[in-house]
């Protein structure tokens, strides 16, 4: 009998918890335990990789990806639809600003609340520009145009399906770290930064390459989006779906988290649920949110933990190293 494909995610768990590296992040202080250069592949034909040993919040999977697909940066529409797993970064950007500004002192609650309540309240401040939506769609051209990554690759796709150069990168060094320049590094770190797409065995198949990857809390929801990712450019496309493989660079458990990855380990996966996509759905511009249905999901109770909000810019560290020339 085949081993259940969660199994791949259990057990990479479970190799953390005995084997990880003990790091520190240099600005929160947050303790991990590491492990680097792993790699999990899923199926798709055997269903939908949403993990079953916890349930995970499948409609911020979708609204996520769609708030992706369609290049937004704000985080207004995921807050308009009760998404809230981004609104930690644009509050902390609030508040390296506040005093400097003259900005009145909130807390998270009362900032996503005028988020939500006020439209210009939210463009000015729920803005997260230089993220994902934003490269893989509108990558800021040297004229002052944008790049469609993505629809690059699904004409590249339907021109030549035997293409090897179908890659969307959201690494641009031009907004990272020390090697932006002074005032315009991205306060958020990029984390899953570049994806190929493949025809394999006439399938179209996906591969992401994530250089950190929190295992508890980020990955269930990285695993769904890029399985579902590849569903929806496979039904673009005209293809079945064919892998996801899912490439990790640092991949690590937070301290805080270790008793409940140990809950989960225990548990017993179900059978993955399945999705279907509407025929609605013939390109980019004509997807939504309501096209997808999940179908079958059982799932285990979910497991709380508290979200770290880690990474990017650090100014003791990059302010002074600016490698612009």
């Amino acid at each position: 009998m085949n081993k259940h494909p969660e199994y791949q995610y259990l057990d990479l768990v479970q190799e953390i918890l005995e084997k990880g590296s003990k790091q520190v992040d240099a600005q929160s202080k947050d303790v991990t335990y590491s492990l680097f250069g792993k790699q999990m592949r899923y199926d798709l034909s055997e269903g939908l990789p949403l993990l079953t040993t916890k349930k995970v919040y499948w409609k911020g999977v979708l609204h996520e990806l769609y708030w992706f697909l369609s290049g937004q940066t704000n985080i207004k529409y995921l807050v308009d639809n009760k998404v809230n797993i981004w609104n930690d970064y644009p509050f902390r950007i609030y508040n390296d600003k506040r005093e400097a500004q003259g900005w009145p002192e909130l807390t998270k609650d009362e900032f996503i609340e005028k988020i939500l309540t006020d439209d210009a309240y939210a463009a000015q401040h729920g803005e997260l520009p230089h993220i994902y939506g934003e490269m893989w769609r509108k990558w800021p051209r040297k004229d002052g145009g944008g790049v469609d990554q993505l629809q690059w690759v699904v004409d590249e796709i339907k021109a030549d399906p035997n293409c090897h150069n179908a890659i969307v990168t959201s690494w641009n060094p031009e907004y990272l770290y020390a090697m932006a320049r002074p005032g315009e590094a991205a306060r958020f770190p990029i984390c899953h930064n570049m994806y190929q797409v493949n025809i394999n065995q006439g399938k179209l198949c996906l591969q992401l390459y994530q250089r950190s990857a929190d295992i508890f809390l980020g990955v269930p929801f990285n695993i769904a989006s890029y399985a579902l990712l590849t569903m929806i450019l496979a039904k673009i496309t005209g293809y079945e779906a064919g892998e996801f493989v899912h490439t990790f660079g640092d991949v690590h458990i937070y301290e805080n988290h270790i008793e409940q990855a140990k809950e989960q380990i225990s548990r017993a996966p179900f059978a993955f649920p399945k999705v279907t996509i509407s025929d609605e759905v013939t390109s980019l511009e004509s997807f939504r949110p309501e096209h997808v249905t999940l179908h079958d999901y059982e799932a285990h109770p979910p497991i709380k933990a508290e979200m770290a909000v880690v990474g990017g810019f650090h100014a003791d560290i990059h302010a002074n190293r600016s490698t612009n020339s």
